[in-house]
């Protein structure tokens, strides 16, 4: 088990990323902080009350162009300092003074949507004929134009930008600056606990006394910060209400999903089929830890189990290089480039320290490389998260290099397919490596545990749980811890049945991601994993056609809708047929998992014993 983690100053400098690939110094972001304050005045004092023309639109669009292209790095550089240690004194308040400024300089500009917004449809349209640049940008105010506000109120929103961000900010701050873990006993022997060791380690512990009573002593140090943790969330869900009703749509779910622009249909058929078509092949998979490892009982502690730890070997930094750099070499020769970029200049942070963000995330900003951050620890799993990352830079550069900056916020129902794409390469790039069986069986079990369970299942029961939570927001109710608990621990129930037992604490796991705070973001990562599902079948059946078809969607950004973008790959994600398909794919793979688990427990018994396997 890892040790007490490091402070930030005590990490090796090439485990960390560099964040000198935006700003050389921090004087230079300081420069363009003021650069950004001086774009703002010049576009006031230009501009507002004067977009009453197409060019007058088009030359406005051009300068915010460019102030957005500044604030995304400004913002990017300091924002990132922080998510990689939150005990630095001076990376918070340099990102607070970002945060402030940058909330001031939104507000001054939201007149430009306003004023915008205020002109006749030719008028608009007359500047989308202008340039390509902006066609979409102003297409979507075309669209928003039912629901926007007054200019007066439009612009008090956008002032108090960091103060509706507020219930995330305290959340980290709870979970990542103010929840210190003793370290706890088993049987005589004293072990290290933090959030990144519970969720990194002890949670795929084989050790089943080491596990369980890790998962206890997390989830009672959690529990004492549930109130507060409940009163941030219940402020960031009222909110979204308020803005919801304000704003003029139907529901919270309405309100929420119009930026994804996708129908409210798809969203809930997403929760609602897996919960029912999926939850009988996770069960059975749930069983088959329990008797590969000769548990007692399956316990919600006991989930994350590998099929077979012994098999998986250890694999260090630079072995994840040359395993991914083959494994997706499918992609093409810029592609694989790209990914030996990202380790030559240091575009991944690998480190495990004090305070830094726990999970693993991709930041894109525009005209740059992509940041990338996890924890690294020497697992195959973490080959898959990496992996799945890059799928996000390869993404952004794909659409940042073709796209305007206001086309490249892509929907986040299909954010998440590019990354979860590259988990499955991965995985099928493996599986022909080798036809030993106990191979082939630790490769499946590797794309189900963590492919397909983080995306169909850990996020899924979160989007399932958070729908439960939008639906008494609706309905005119507030939440508090107790009824989090009890919604968190109906949803694990109706998914897991009586297969696997919620020991105490597992009511809990909704304090456990921050993705409740980006509205609903949870249910994107099965919706993505089906359209990557479905396009690696492709590629696999199809080679380079279906490759560069892949390679069009990526540098559509957000000109396309999500419909639109699995179309342009060949996929319609407007029946429920892609969904299916993927669930049958998931149980298929759980099938040949258990018949491969049983024709080697008869070789071992025929042997005598298995001995452990390498790559």
């Amino acid at each position: 088990m890892a040790d007490i983690l490091k402070n930030r100053s005590e990490v090796a400098k090439d485990l960390t990323w560099d964040l000198n690939l935006i700003y050389a110094t921090e004087e230079d972001m300081l420069k363009d902080l003021e650069e950004m304050q001086r774009i703002c005045r010049h576009i006031t004092e230009t501009y507002r009350g004067r977009l009453d023309t197409a060019e007058r639109i088009d030359g406005c669009l051009r300068e915010y162009h460019r102030l957005t292209e500044i604030m995304t790095l400004v913002m990017h550089y300091c924002d990132l300092a922080v998510s990689v240690d939150y005990y630095d004194e001076h990376a918070q308040e340099n990102n607070g003074k970002v945060g402030r400024i940058s909330s001031q300089i939104e507000s001054e500009m939201s007149f430009i949507k306003s004023e915008i917004m205020e002109q006749d449809e030719e008028t608009i349209r007359a500047a989308m004929r202008l340039t390509q640049r902006h066609r979409c940008y102003l297409s979507d105010i075309l669209r928003e134009k039912k629901y926007r506000l007054s200019p007066e109120t439009e612009r008090a929103l956008s002032a108090l930008g960091r103060t509706l961000s507020a219930p995330y900010e305290i959340y980290n701050a709870a979970k990542l600056a103010d929840m210190r873990f003793a370290p706890f006993t088993v049987n005589g022997k004293e072990y290290a606990l933090g959030y990144s060791l519970f969720e990194d380690d002890y949670e795929y512990e084989p050790d089943t006394a080491v596990r369980r009573a890790a998962f206890a002593a997390f989830s009672k140090k959690i529990g004492e910060y549930e109130n507060v943790t409940a009163a941030a969330y219940n402020a960031n869900v009222q909110t979204e209400k308020t803005l919801a009703d304000l704003r003029g749509f139907d529901s919270v779910f309405d309100y929420l999903l119009f930026d994804q622009k996708v129908s409210e249909e798809m969203y809930h058929r997403q929760i609602d089929r897996i919960m029912e078509e999926l939850a009988p092949h996770m069960r059975k998979y749930a069983d088959l830890i329990r008797r590969v490892h000769h548990l007692d009982k399956m316990t919600y502690a006991d989930l994350k189990l590998p099929i077979d730890p012994d098999y998986a070997p250890s694999v260090t930094i630079d072995e994840s290089r040359r395993y991914i750099e083959q494994g997706l070499s499918i992609m093409g020769e810029d592609y694989v480039e790209m990914i030996r970029t990202a380790y030559r200049e240091r575009w991944i942070d690998f480190a495990q320290n004090q305070g830094k963000s726990t999970g693993g995330f991709c930041a894109s900003p525009y005209g740059k490389n992509s940041f990338i951050l996890l924890s690294w620890n020497n697992r195959m799993s973490d080959v898959f998260t990496l992996a799945h990352e890059l799928g996000h830079a390869g993404h952004f550069k794909a659409c940042n290099d073709a796209q305007s900056i206001f086309d490249t916020n892509v929907s986040g129902y299909f954010v998440e397919a590019p990354s979860t794409m590259n988990e499955l390469l991965m995985g099928h790039y493996l599986l022909k490596t080798n036809p030993d069986k106990r191979f082939r069986r630790w490769v499946l079990s590797n794309m189900v545990s963590n492919t397909y369970y983080h995306n169909f299942v850990t996020h899924l029961l979160e989007a399932a749980y958070q729908r439960e939570v939008y639906r008494l927001v609706d309905a005119g109710r507030t939440v508090q811890a107790e009824t989090l608990n009890r919604l968190m621990k109906e949803t694990l129930t109706a998914f897991w049945g009586d297969t696997v037992e919620l020991t105490e604490g597992a009511e809990r796991t909704w304090m456990r991601q921050p993705h409740y705070y980006m509205g609903l973001y949870s249910y994107t990562y099965s919706a993505g994993l089906t359209v990557a599902t479905c396009m690696c079948d492709r590629i696999e059946r199809e080679g380079a056609c279906a490759v560069e078809d892949w390679k069009k969607v990526l540098a559509a950004g957000s000109t396309l809708t999500p419909v639109e973008l699995a179309a342009l790959g060949g996929i319609d994600i407007s029946t429920d047929a892609p969904l299916r398909a993927t669930i049958r794919t998931i149980g298929d793979m759980i099938d040949e998992i258990i018949k491969l688990t049983d024709e080697l427990e008869r070789e071992q018994t025929g042997r005598g014993g298995m001995t452990d396997g390498s790559l």
